[in-house]
This record gives C-alpha cells, structure tokens and sequence, in this order.
C-alpha cells in the first residue's frame, strides 16, 4: 500500500498547453488528477482531435466542474451540459466544448494520464 501522498496543482508536475486550453497535471501513485482550464471556443474536436489523432475523445473522465459550461456530446449523439458544483462520469467515446463566454475549469480524476499529450 503506498503511502500519504499529497500535491499541489498550483505546482504540477506537467502542464499540457493546447489551443485555447491547458491541464496541469499531478501524478500520485497510480492516479493522474488534472485542472483543465478552457477558454471559451475550445473543442475537443478541433483542439485535442489533431493531438489525439481518434475521431472522439477516448478517455474517460470523471470530473467535477469548477466553473463555467461544457457540453459534452456522446458519439450515439446523447448530450449533457455540465456546470459548475457538478460531477460528471464521461466515458470514452465523446466531444466536448465550451458554451458561453466564461472558461470552463473542472477537475480529473481519471483519464489524464495521456490526455493531449504529444
């Protein structure tokens, strides 16, 4: 069993610079949490898509939203917006892009281990 392990975002370990975006990353023990910040026009789709090289996003997420919207659209075409105070589990196989005029930052907890990484 690994031991107590605690780090701050605010000192990632990494951070991934992507158009109109960026995650800074902390790995402890197995698990990679992220802060994602995007700004408003980000999408998967045309800012991650081109790093990802799959056709949707192929990671499961599950993240809490700290503020601003994304919507999160399925490849079955099931959407959902999520906003801030909530909780989502999004599976693979998905868009996602900002809605309105404020940056979206949500946090990770799975599925940032390779997420837009070169």
């Amino acid at each position: 069993m690994a031991g107590l392990e605690a780090k701050s975002l605010e000192s990632p370990d990494e951070t991934r610079q992507v158009p109109k975006g960026k995650i800074d990353l902390v790995t402890l023990g197995s698990v990679t949490a992220g802060r994602a910040v995007f700004e408003p026009g980000w999408k998967w789709s045309e800012c991650v898509k081109p790093i990802a090289k799959t056709e949707s996003c192929q990671a499961g997420h599950t993240t809490y939203v700290v503020s601003g919207r994304m919507q999160v659209q399925m490849d079955d075409g099931t959407t959902k917006v999520i906003g801030p105070g909530e909780v989502a589990i999004i599976p693979p196989g998905h868009d996602a892009w900002v809605v309105g005029n404020e940056p979206c930052v949500s946090l990770d907890f799975s599925g940032m281990a390779d997420y837009a990484k070169s």
